[in-house]
């Protein structure tokens, strides 16, 4: 998957694209003035078999938008993220996501990790529901490294938009 934003990022969307990339194994590229049909070829001629573009509001990356190569929309989350400048000790080739949003369920298929129901206890993505008490979101996307420990890398989903 090949990972680019919107045309000026700020340095806070910059920075989760980059903790998204070392976290997932993906590639990432500036998009500078090129257009979706541009990044779609630019991705295909990387071997890539699909697209995300990280859109901000207000300098915060607000919305992950997934494309195949084709420019279908698979899936477009409205989200707030918490980014992180340290290591993120993540072994992509290892990686799994469980699962316990049925709603997220298709991520697994999108980003092209496996979907496990089963506890891990190292090196996987975890999507939970938010808390009760929690009205701005609707999900939480954890990542937890190969030591077992939650990393401070985090999307917090607001609502997967139609």
């Amino acid at each position: 998957m090949l990972i680019s934003t919107s045309r000026k990022p700020s340095q806070k969307t910059r920075t989760f694209c980059k903790n998204f990339q070392h976290a997932f194994g993906f590639e990432y590229t500036n998009r500078g003035k090129s257009s979706l049909r541009d990044l779609l070829i630019k991705a295909a001629e990387l071997g890539h078999d699909s697209l995300v573009l990280v859109y901000q509001i207000k300098g915060n990356p607000s919305k992950l938008t997934f494309y195949d190569l084709e420019g279908e929309e698979k899936l477009a989350l409205l989200v707030s993220v918490n980014t992180t400048n340290e290591r993120l000790h993540i072994k992509p080739e290892d990686l799994k996501i469980k699962c316990g949003v049925e709603e997220l369920d298709c991520l697994a298929e999108i980003l092209g990790f496996e979907l496990t129901k089963e506890p891990l206890d190292s090196n996987y993505v975890r999507i939970s529901y938010a808390d009760y008490d929690d009205e701005k979101n609707f999900a939480m996307i954890y990542f937890v490294n190969k030591k077992g420990e939650q990393i401070d890398l985090q999307i917090n989903v607001k609502k997967i938009s139609e």
